[in-house]
């Protein structure tokens, strides 16, 4: 297990508002050295505390894209086939395991109200799939996501 003393968190937290930054910008917000901000970054990524460094789009840079939440209750023991089910569908973003009434939490990515609801048809008809409840993302009001 990694841990993380309060220097990496601040570099985290820094890249977590501009992963682009270049270290020597890095080092002079945290008031240490190139080579150390260096060192501290590849430390983090090869212990897969930084899996990468990626792009975050805002709500408004690809207009007409609908998001989406799918939660889903399965049947017991189902949960390998309706994973496979769920990789083959395009929609799916990403899957979380989840604790409480549903099995799964999905999020979806379509281009039209209408590929929307054939995702939704395509995961109701899941072998496994006993319940969905979909919700539809309307705006961003807090993001704190890294």
């Amino acid at each position: 297990m990694t841990n993380l003393d309060d220097k990496d968190r601040a570099l985290i937290a820094v890249l977590a508002e501009n992963a682009r930054l270049p270290v020597a910008a890095l080092a002079k917000k945290l008031g240490l050295a190139r080579t150390t901000v260096q060192a501290r970054l590849d430390r983090l990524e090869r212990q897969g505390v930084i899996a990468g460094y990626t792009l975050r789009l805002g709500d408004g840079a690809l207009p007409g894209e609908i998001h989406a939440t799918v939660l889903i209750a399965i049947t017991p023991a189902a949960q390998g086939a309706v994973l496979t089910g769920l990789r083959k569908l395009t929609a799916v973003e990403r899957v979380f395991t989840t604790a409480g009434r549903f099995d799964f939490c999905c999020q979806l990515r379509v281009a039209t109200p209408l590929k929307l609801d054939e995702a939704l048809d395509e995961i109701g008809e899941i072998d496994g799939v006993v319940t969905l409840e979909s919700l539809i993302h309307l705006s961003t009001r807090i993001d704190r996501a890294l």
